[in-house]
C-alpha cells in the first residue's frame, strides 16, 4: 500500500521532536457545486527540531510513533509565485 504524502504549513513547533502541520484542501460540493475549503492538523515527527512555524513542509505516513504522531517530515517544500516580479536595483558607480 502506498504511503500518502501531504503538503502543509507548520503551525506549531513547541513540542520536542514534534511539529503540527495544517493541511488545507479544496473540493466541490457533490450536490450544490460550491467550492469548499477544509483544513486538518497533523502531528508529525521532526527528529532534529529543524522546522519552525511558518515553514512549508511535506509529510509522509509512517508507523505510529506515539498516540498522536503517525506522520514524519520528509523535507521543506518551496512554493514559488509565478506572477512575482523581481525588482532590479542598478549598482551605483563610485
Amino acid at each position: 500500500m502506498t504511503k500518502r504524502i501531504l503538503k502543509g504549513k507548520v503551525v506549531s513547533s513547541k513540542g520536542n521532536k514534534t511539529i503540527v502541520v495544517e493541511v488545507k484542501r479544496r473540493f466541490q460540493h457533490p450536490f450544490y457545486g460550491k467550492v469548499i475549503s477544509r483544513s486538518k492538523k497533523y502531528h508529525a515527527h521532526d527528529e532534529k527540531n529543524k522546522f519552525k512555524e511558518g515553514d512549508l513542509v511535506k509529510i509522509i505516513e509512517s508507523r505510529p510513533i506515539s498516540k498522536l504522531k503517525t506522520w514524519q517530515v520528509i523535507d521543506k517544500w518551496y512554493r514559488y509565485k509565478q506572477n512575482c516580479k523581481l525588482q532590479i536595483i542598478p549598482a551605483q558607480k563610485e
